[in-house]
């Protein structure tokens, strides 16, 4: 099978994502796309996560419904911190049938030179990149290391640039902050997920 691999700390996963993961699974060469939730990004901070098995039920509430898609807690039983080549050499080794891609937002292409063993990933990997239109947030977090971005990598031969892929402008640090704030959230996330965020109470 070919699995496209999506990672995140689905922190919730909200509509965006799943726009992103269904066109992935739906119109480019992939049979599987599979939601990796990581316990712990290298490049960020961890204080404001969800326990990581409450990250993962929120993702499987809103992917139940599509056999396309499918969370994976791969990561869980790596060593932490943990970095995308050291999850993508045991999953070769755990599934040598299967052929693994990546699927990232142009904003993780532009820090893409900070990533353990870059180079070995870009040799030997897809890359699916959709275009991302970041929130001032996201601006502010990865303007220090998209200092030195290689304008190159668009030109890769297995970075392959999704321009038509459909995008939003939410993210999950918007929909924690508005969860605080008290505001109605069910249309950035699917109702599942927003249930599940009510009945636990969760970034009050």
């Amino acid at each position: 099978m070919k699995i496209g691999l999506y990672f995140g700390t689905f922190n919730p996963i909200h509509v965006g994502h799943l726009v992103i993961a269904n066109y992935m699974a739906e119109y480019k060469d992939l049979d599987q796309v599979w939601l990796v939730v990581t316990p712990q990004n290298p490049l960020k901070i961890k204080h404001s996560l969800l326990a990581d098995y409450h990250r993962l039920a929120l993702v499987n509430e809103a992917i139940k419904d599509n056999p396309k898609l499918q969370s994976s807690d791969i990561e869980f039983k790596l060593q932490q911190p943990n970095y995308t080549a050291t999850t993508l050499a045991y999953l070769k080794d755990k599934y040598p049938k299967n052929t693994f891609s990546l699927i990232m937002g142009e904003d993780n292409l532009r820090t893409f030179h900070k990533w353990y063993n870059y180079e070995r990933l870009l040799e030997n990997y897809t890359f699916y990149v959709y275009p991302r239109v970041l929130t001032e947030q996201e601006e502010l977090e990865t303007h220090n290391l998209s200092q030195t971005f290689d304008n190159k990598l668009n030109q890769h031969p297995n970075v392959i640039i999704c321009e038509d892929a459909p995008v939003m402008k939410v993210s999950s640090s918007f929909i924690r902050k508005a969860i605080r704030d008290k505001k109605d959230v069910r249309y950035l996330l699917t109702e599942p997920v927003c249930k599940y965020i009510e009945e636990m109470n969760f970034y009050r």
